[in-house]
């Protein structure tokens, strides 16, 4: 611990949440002249969302600038502040994605942000989350749960390889991404959500 003061950590926090709060989505796609993404599909400013639209490749720079910004935010914050305010960034920014103020505080549901946080702060925790999403999309061909099943393992992974610090930060992103998932995991409790693949 370097014992940073709070107004610099504040400065951190607030930091890391203007960069998650910018919306690529929305951007992006009333860049491309298709209106506002919020009016379709699931109204979710994400990439799965924009994919919506048909444009797997505004769907890619969605999720790209969605992850870069958390880890542009950790290591700006690294940088000049310390592992500590890293930390306090990193969060930030996945609250900015969830929360924007922008957007009346509606925002995305966090796996990219969740992954660009994770880079910065833990690559072999990265890795993990990939092998596990991985592994469980492959064999369940569901997304959103190999996606929650990875995040709630996230901190456990961190954890045993001494880091844990950023373990009881993924553990309230985890939570919170969870409470973000609330209707993908009512579907997949009533056998309604979506499988990989599936058409329709």
């Amino acid at each position: 611990m370097t014992g940073l003061s709070w107004p610099l950590l504040l400065a951190a926090l607030a930091g890391g949440y203007l960069l998650g709060s910018i919306p690529f989505g929305l951007i992006l796609t009333r860049f491309a002249g298709l209106g506002d993404v919020r009016a379709i599909g699931s109204g979710n400013i994400g990439a799965t969302n924009v994919l919506r639209t048909g444009r797997k490749g505004l769907a890619a720079a969605t999720l790209l600038g969605d992850a870069l910004k958390g880890t542009l935010a950790v290591l700006l914050a690294g940088r000049f502040l310390g592992p500590e305010a890293a930390l306090v960034a990193g969060l930030g920014a996945f609250l900015g994605h969830l929360f924007p103020v922008w957007l009346g505080f509606r925002g995305g549901k966090g796996v990219a942000t969740f992954l660009g946080v994770l880079l910065a702060l833990s690559p072999l925790g990265l890795v993990a989350f990939a092998a596990i999403w991985l592994g469980l999309a492959f064999t369940l061909k569901y997304s959103s749960l190999a996606a929650l099943a990875a995040s709630a393992l996230t901190p456990l992974v961190l954890w045993a390889i001494g880091q844990p610090s950023v373990a009881i930060l993924f553990l309230l992103l985890a939570a919170l991404l969870w409470w973000k998932h609330a209707p993908n995991i009512r579907r997949l409790i009533d056998g309604t959500e979506g499988r990989i693949g599936q058409k329709g």
